[in-house]
């Protein structure tokens, strides 16, 4: 569905009107066609005391083709980026501000004390006006939990208020996220390098993504631009909307797609298996014979590599009017379905080790949501299962992690009352809805073969809704 406000409101008349009134001004985001580099624009990197990741930084940066500038409190970039044959110069005269830059890229991994934080006061005041629209901003840190000391814990785990305050206050389509690395993981953060400083990652913002050891062997696919070539992909509940999109850009990007759904939806899941040169799969995951049927399915294509659980159903209504089956049909189809699914395709090996296993929550499943509480527990349960998940599933190579989508322009949002629509669109730092089109880059991302250190993670594809955390 067209947002006529986000359009009125990039018109020379709206753009007036909604500044003398004091209405939201969302941008039109920037978002990825095939072909485009990952970042236009320089990338300015700063850092607090005792950064280590800028040997690393500066290596994936000169991979991806990025242009560098350092920030005055960083001189020791100027010879890492030479050594690592990264071009690059300094950013700002006698305490003026430089050039407009496309990002901001922070190393926080060495900051061990609160007590040292102007380090981020003074990189983030100096340059929060030089972003330009559509901007991305990444701060490194290392993961709390394994930090040897309360105090350096502490000071990592203040990260995330950081990270989310930015986030709110850039504005401008600029997107902040905070990306913990663990010590030894450095390696395995291309790909994820890749997604948030392009314009894949449009609608996510405020983040917090954990890269940590490899599972399995993860390997930088031989053309970035077609990372999935090779792959065999199931896509549940594909025939329309946001299934669809996942379809489409797993094909852009080189998978042969294998496309599921109701046999109800047979014309729709026809029709875009026929476009994608994929197979059709119509049949109903929450039936007792479905995962045995996808073991089969599966084991004809020599197996799967990647599984992307997207089927999901409502049936709205407050839990003191909500019939029985309404409840159990959502949570037999959201959650209960995908684990018995799971269970049969890694234990059958029809999901092969070295897979990629990613689940589509909500937003509803983090914050709640009024009518929806079968909704809200399955989704909320999609998320406990990735996390429990996670660790048995490494040991048999294949990562799991989750995307929780916000409010995204779709049929069914489409189908909701004007002014909760409105609201849904514009409660967030996008002050936009998404497309479906940003859960699929995001599920793109990590079921690329490379994404080997990203286990266990719930990524939100909100536009950092203001609702949930």
């Amino acid at each position: 569905m067209t947002d006529s406000y986000l359009q009125f409101a990039n018109s020379a008349m709206g753009a007036w009107l909604a500044s003398a009134l004091g209405l939201p001004k969302p941008l039109v985001l920037e978002r990825y066609a095939a072909g485009q580099p990952v970042i236009k624009g320089s990338v300015l990197v700063g850092g607090g005391p005792q950064p280590h990741m800028l040997p690393a930084l500066a290596s994936l940066l000169k991979d991806i083709g990025a242009q560098t500038v350092a920030h005055a409190q960083l001189p020791q970039w100027l010879p890492i980026a030479n050594q690592a044959g990264l071009l690059t110069g300094r950013w700002g005269v006698d305490g003026q501000p430089g050039e407009k830059v496309k990002a901001l890229v922070f190393d926080a991994t060495g900051m061990t004390d609160s007590g040292k934080s102007d380090a981020l006061y003074q990189f983030f005041h100096d340059s929060a006006r030089s972003v330009l629209p559509c901007g991305r901003v990444l701060i490194l840190g290392r993961p709390p939990e394994t930090c040897p000391s309360p105090r350096q814990a502490t000071m990592q785990r203040a990260l995330e208020g950081l990270t989310r305050s930015l986030a709110k206050e850039l504005k401008r389509a600029i997107t902040v996220q905070l990306v913990y690395v663990a010590e030894g993981a450095e390696a395995q953060l291309e790909s994820t390098l890749r997604f948030l400083l392009s314009p894949r990652s449009a609608y996510v913002s405020g983040q917090v993504v954990r890269v940590g050891q490899p599972v399995g062997s993860p390997s930088a696919p031989p053309d970035w631009s077609q990372p999935l070539a090779g792959r065999k992909v199931l896509v549940t509940g594909a025939s329309r909307g946001i299934g669809a999109a996942i379809a489409d850009v797993m094909a852009r990007d080189g998978a042969q797609v294998d496309c599921l759904d109701v046999p109800q939806a047979q014309a729709g899941l026809d029709e875009i298996s026929a476009r994608l040169g994929g197979r059709a799969i119509a049949l109903d995951i929450s039936a007792t014979e479905a995962p045995q049927a996808l073991v089969e399915a599966a084991r004809a294509q020599g197996g799967w590599d990647v599984l992307v659980h997207n089927a999901g159903i409502t049936r709205d209504k407050t839990i003191a009017n909500m019939q029985p089956h309404w409840w159990q049909m959502v949570v037999n189809v959201n959650l209960t379905a995908q684990e018995r699914i799971n269970d049969a395709l890694v234990e059958s090996g029809a999901l092969q080790d070295g897979g990629r296993i990613v689940c589509v929550s909500s937003i509803s499943g983090i914050a709640g949501n009024m009518g929806q509480t079968n909704y809200a527990l399955s989704k909320a349960g999609v998320i406990g299962m990735v996390q429990s998940s996670a660790p048995s599933l490494a040991a048999r190579g294949i990562t799991i992690n989750a995307v929780a989508p916000g409010f995204i322009e779709t049929q069914m949002t489409a189908a909701i009352p004007f002014a909760m629509r409105e609201a849904g669109r514009r409660m967030n730092a996008m002050s936009q809805g998404g497309l479906p089109q940003d859960v699929a880059e995001t599920i793109a991302w990590l079921a690329n073969p490379a994404s080997g250190g990203l286990n266990g993670n719930v990524i939100r594809v909100c536009g950092l809704s203001l609702i949930g955390a």
